[in-house]
């Protein structure tokens, strides 16, 4: 039997949504939650073992300290706003539980592993990258020495590095992550705004080709090798999953890129059409008409799609690798097809002007997409867009997030202060759901599908944070007043 392995995604701040379930780790404005996905496959590979997704089944600290008692080896998912928790929890586990080991992964680990073995002394080992085998391996006895993709702490105190590990290739052995969430968890408590509920959410490939650089997972986790199961695996756990979980109303392929081969996507989608699910997943806006087509004909039913902004140079700045028309004749094909699309947006990227972020917010109310996500530009280690801003000294402070989790503007350009960027999240959200066209098919939608309590909840979460910025976007407006030099006094 291989050791008795707890995989966490730990509790962190309320309502936090990070670690092994979010590529962009904050409290959200709304209360919601990812899958633990990249958790789950290692989870199918070892017997006895166990997945705590703590923060959606709002599982405390304390609780998951008295149940890590029960186990031999812990494989705990960070990220980089929750570093610091994760550290803490991970030295009181050990502390009630001195004989367990400890394996931290995530983007964090990957990228400085010497400052996460040298500040948490309750880590045995850490993972790069991809982590699934390496843990395995460990569960199942190799020694630390043996195991390529990890990093760790010898008896005199230095540190060593293994080789790297290949990526997976052979998708199709891993296991089902949805026969893990029927195992281990409550899928009626993962809720995202713009999906319906409940939902599943997997993945049908890994990795993503395209160089964009701010997107964290391709550069610290995934890798830019795109890699896909064969179409018949992925239709084979679909259709099982329609059976195992008959209540549930959407699943969603949470790819890097779930469309980005388009022969590959029309056979996926000849296999999905049959079983007559309800599905979406993540878009480029380069997928052409015939391939969305195909999609909608076999049941797609909404993309999120990363338009990220509305200004040509900001997009040529984060080598986005698509344009403002591409964008647009995507959308209108998208319109057309009757496929929904929930828009990402993002302010504070590399070039980022008071007129950029203008010409984004008036492009993303010409596109009229039915939700938007508007995220503060925020620079993690390991991807080109820290290394670009550290160089240019561009980082304020290394805060991403408020004592709340809360995402929190930490980049400031020259004209461009951090506050405004902050503000003008605000006033994005509000000029585009407060015109009577989008207030409307917001709560006409809410009707049809029945969810008008979760949107009464949703609006009142949205509302509380928006007043809770706004007041740290006054306050700090009036620190900077006060502090700044008098010009000509006296004059």
């Amino acid at each position: 039997m291989p050791l008795k392995t707890l995989f966490l995604n730990p509790p962190s701040f309320e309502n936090f949504d990070g670690g092994a379930s979010s590529r962009w780790p904050a409290t959200r404005e709304i209360e919601s939650y990812w899958y633990p996905v990249w958790l789950a496959y290692p989870a199918g590979l070892l017997e006895g073992s166990r997945l705590l997704d703590a923060p959606p089944h709002h599982v405390s600290a304390e609780e998951t300290i008295e149940i890590a008692k029960g186990y031999e080896f812990l494989v705990l998912f960070t990220s980089t706003v929750g570093w610091a928790g994760d550290h803490g929890l991970a030295e009181a586990i050990k502390c009630a539980n001195p004989s367990i080991k400890i394996a931290f992964v995530g983007p964090p680990v990957t990228t400085s592993p010497d400052r996460a073995l040298t500040e948490c002394r309750a880590i045995d080992f850490i993972c790069r990258r991809e982590f699934d085998m390496s843990v395995v391996e460990y569960a199942n006895g190799k020694p630390l020495p043996e195991i390529l993709g990890i990093s760790y702490r010898n008896a005199d105190g230095t540190i060593s590095h293994n080789p790297d590990r290949p990526q997976l290739e052979d998708l199709d052995a891993m296991p089902w992550a949805t026969k893990i969430y029927k195992r281990d968890m409550d899928v009626t408590r993962y809720n995202v705004p713009f999906l319906l509920h409940p939902y599943i959410a997997l993945y049908s490939t890994r990795g993503c080709p395209a160089q964009c650089t701010f997107c964290l997972w391709p550069q610290t986790l995934s890798g830019h090798a795109w890699r896909k199961r064969s179409t018949d695996d992925v239709a084979a756990e679909m259709k099982w999953a329609k059976e195992n979980f008959p209540h549930v109303k959407e699943f969603f392929f949470d790819d890097d890129t779930f469309n980005i081969q388009k022969a590959r996507t029309i056979e996926l989608c000849e296999k999905l059409k049959p079983i007559g699910i309800t599905w979406s997943c993540t878009s480029r806006v380069t997928t052409d008409r015939e391939t969305l087509k195909a999609m909608k004909d076999a049941g797609c039913r909404l993309l999120i799609v990363g338009y990220e902004s509305g200004d040509p140079q900001i997009l040529k700045n984060i080598k986005k690798g698509a344009t403002v028309e591409r964008a647009r004749a995507f959308t209108k094909d998208c319109h057309d097809l009757g496929l929904t699309i929930h828009a990402d947006f993002i302010l504070g990227l590399p070039g980022e002007t008071k007129e950029s972020i203008r010409n984004t917010i008036n492009f993303a109310k010409t596109l009229d997409c039915e939700t938007i996500q508007v995220s503060i530009a925020h620079a993690y280690p390991g991807t080109e867009f820290y290394d670009f801003a550290e160089k240019n000294g561009f980082i304020t402070n290394h805060n991403m997030a408020d004592t709340g989790g809360h995402q929190m503007a930490h980049i400031e350009y020259p004209g461009l202060p951090a506050e405004y960027v902050l503000e003008m999240v605000h006033r994005f959200y509000d000029e585009y759901y407060f015109r009577p066209k989008a207030a409307a098919r917001v709560v006409w939608k809410a009707i049809v599908n029945r969810d008008v309590p979760r949107l009464y909840q949703e609006a009142k979460s949205f509302l509380k944070l928006r007043a809770q910025r706004n007041k740290i976007v006054k306050d700090t407006k009036q620190q900077a007043a006060k502090t700044a030099p008098v010009v000509n006094a006296g004059a």
